[in-house]
């Protein structure tokens, strides 16, 4: 059972990244998909997620607007398209898998990780 998120980059600002997540060993599609990120000396915070029960997205209030989470037409892939990027936003991304209640920025709602890719946002 394995998560890989990749995608990862330097961007200026104002620029786009996509990141994937992709799965091994288990199929993505029974859970609800989470990005989060983690940037030197802060906790890890929810970024996005999409259920697994009827496709409904949630976003942090930092990134609505500006990042788009999806699954990918194979299957076992979670995307997040990242617009407009900011400064702020750099960070390692990191997905998780798993079965979140009520609220899906918990990172202890997840049973599985990847490995995280760094987002660097710098001009």
């Amino acid at each position: 059972v394995q998560l890989q998120a990749c995608g990862g980059g330097l961007v200026q600002p104002g620029g786009s990244l996509r990141l994937s997540c992709a799965a091994s060993g288990f199929t993505l599609d029974y859970y609800a998909i989470g990005w989060f990120r983690q940037a030197p000396g802060k906790e890890r915070e929810g970024v996005s997620c999409i259920s697994s029960s009827d496709g409904s997205t949630y976003y942090a209030d930092s990134v609505k607007g500006r990042f788009t989470i999806s699954r990918g037409n194979a299957k076992n892939t979670v995307y997040l398209q990242m617009n407009s990027l900011k400064p702020e936003d750099t960070a390692v991304y990191y997905c998780g898998a798993g079965r979140p209640g009520n609220n899906w920025s918990r990172v202890y709602e997840y049973d599985y990780w990847g490995q995280g890719t760094q987002v660097t946002v710098s001009s």
